[in-house]
């Protein structure tokens, strides 16, 4: 079925607290395992319904945040969200207490009962006001970002498609967008500071009524962190800081010769060539047709997956000015459907929803049949995986997106990826000290990121700027509103999909195999033996990231 056609039904919460007290009572009753298990499947079916219209009750607001209907049904379901998680919530602790849960964990994984007792110590009945105030703190940051009316030479732009004058190939043209980003963000910085202010305050007191001392436990809880914990992470951003800070330092160099700069500025950020970054030729239409027929050479599981989606019309991603920014894929189990938010801007970027989006799609269709629904709670750092490295297995087919340009397109790529590496980590540095001190004043949060940009991106030079210079450059950054210590996941992610960089170097049919293995492997396992039965290394362990910094520095 298309996207646009799929009926969306408001949900009524109280025939949801009806199923869950039906089910809770007759799965407490189960005789068997087996009876348990068939109570089970009606749990998978009806959340299958709730969830579909969810997504797509989110997906409609997202496309046009100026439509009253689905922005009443957005509110809506930021009310009812946190309610429904802790019904959910409520069912699976029946499953956990089970008499049956050695063939439950048989039937559904070791995984899912791990997960469960991580959800059990993350919600609860208390905390669902503190849990829907948060809801309304994001879609208000949301709202901020997505209305934004950027003047520039003559022109209105959200940000989202601000972005191709900030990659200008003309100097003073993107040191003049620059400032009129600084500019807006200037004007909304109070209100992005009291946002963030209430939600790092409600977060910590969500944390501090379930018991723990400050949000960043309860945080990992929510990311479904199964399989490592901070320690881990901490060890991992210490690698990367010896690594890959000095790595891509070099790079940055060698940036800085290729588009003849005396000093880099922040105007040069993402700027990699004196005729301009790359950009994809033909219209948005025709780089889905380019898409279509690289995937249809790709294998014959990607010709598959591709045709369905564009069959069924799973795709927007044309830029507007009322869209939300940013974006992402998301699933329909009600439809088995994978489909692709996006804003196309013109750049390169858009090539990227055509790789990146697809990855995580791809991996979703490939297993859309398992019933075993636990078997796709992917945690983030896995699901990453998926995206990235599709990024690199397509690098045979750029020429279709680009030409005689191709090239340039994949010495860019290979550059930003590692460059990201850091950034990335300074997120997830930035908001562990910010939960770890929520009484921080605004001010005092900007301060600590200006610090931490010397740590990871000591070769970024705000030259002054009123807002960036003065550690402003977080508050563009959606992640960090919508969900602490997610991205860290992109990092790790990204470690993993060099792995698969090198191996394809080396053999690219083992590799796309092993992809592949992976993909269908889902969440059936944990984050470590998943990785090893893959063939590939975990980011945690020491010598893991210094010695794909060697690998990697041979591509540049």
């Amino acid at each position: 079925m298309k996207l646009s056609q799929m009926p969306y039904e408001h949900i009524d919460l109280d025939k949801v607290k009806a199923f869950f007290e039906q089910l809770i009572a007759d799965s407490k009753n189960a005789a068997s395992g087996e009876e348990q298990f068939e109570l089970h499947k009606k749990y998978y079916e009806f959340m299958g319904d709730v969830s579909t219209n969810i997504r797509l009750g989110r997906f409609r607001h997202d496309i046009d945040t100026s439509e009253e209907f689905y922005s009443k049904e957005n509110d809506y379901i930021d009310e009812i969200g946190p309610v429904i998680s802790n019904l959910n919530n409520e069912y699976s602790k029946v499953l956990f207490e089970s008499p049956y849960r050695a063939y439950l964990e048989e039937k559904i994984s070791k995984v899912a009962f791990k997960n469960i007792e991580l959800a059990n110590k993350s919600i609860d009945e208390k905390i669902l006001p503190l849990m829907q105030e948060e809801n309304a703190l994001i879609s208000k940051y949301d709202s901020i970002i997505a209305s934004a009316k950027i003047p520039f030479d003559g022109e209105e732009y959200n940000i989202s498609l601000l972005r191709k004058c900030l990659t200008h190939q003309d100097r003073d043209t993107r040191k003049r967008a620059w400032k009129a980003l600084s500019e807006y963000f200037e004007s909304v910085t109070d209100e992005i500071d009291d946002i963030y202010d209430k939600l790092v305050k409600n977060r910590t007191q969500q944390a501090r009524e379930l018991g723990y001392d400050s949000y960043v436990e309860l945080g990992y809880n929510r990311m479904t962190r199964n399989s490592y914990r901070r320690a881990e992470v901490e060890n991992f951003r210490k690698q990367i800081r010896e690594s890959f800070v000095p790595f891509v330092c070099e790079i940055q160099e060698k940036r800085r010769q290729q588009i003849g700069v005396d000093e880099l500025k922040y105007y040069d950020n993402d700027v990699f060539f004196t005729n301009g970054n790359p950009a994809p030729i033909g219209t948005p239409e025709e780089i889905l047709k380019s898409g279509q027929e690289m995937y249809s050479e790709l294998s014959p599981e990607t010709k598959e997956f591709f045709d369905f989606m564009t069959e069924n019309e799973l795709f927007d991603v044309l830029g507007r000015k009322t869209k939300k920014a940013g974006g992402y894929m998301d699933f329909l189990p009600k439809y088995k459907s994978p489909y692709i938010f996006a804003n196309f801007n013109g750049t390169s970027s858009d090539v990227d929803v055509i790789t990146h989006e697809c990855g995580h799609a791809f991996q979703g269709y490939v297993t859309r049949d398992d019933e075993i629904t636990e078997h796709n709670d992917i945690t983030m750092e896995t699901a990453e995986i998926h995206s990235m490295s599709m990024e690199y297995f397509t690098y045979g087919w750029m020429d279709k997106f680009f030409g005689d340009r191709k090239d340039d397109y994949l010495k860019m790529h290979l550059q930003d990826s590692i460059t990201f590496i850091p950034y990335g980590c300074m997120v997830d540095e930035f908001q562990h000290i910010v939960y770890d001190k929520p009484e921080m004043t605004p001010a005092e949060r900007k301060a600590v990121w200006k610090e931490l940009e010397k740590t990871y991106r000591p070769w970024l030079d705000f030259d002054g700027d009123p807002f960036f210079d003065e550690g402003g450059f977080w508050q563009k950054q959606g992640h960090i509103f919508w969900s602490p210590f997610y991205y860290i996941d992109y990092v790790l992610a990204s470690v993993v999909a060099m792995q698969f960089k090198v191996w394809m170097d080396k053999d690219y049919k083992e590799a796309w195999n092993h992809y592949l293995q992976l993909c269908k492997l889902s969440a059936k396992d944990f984050y470590e033996p998943m990785l090893d039965k893959a063939g590939l290394k975990s980011p945690f362990k020491d010598g893991t990231i210094e010695a794909l910094a060697a690998e990697m520095r041979t591509k540049i």
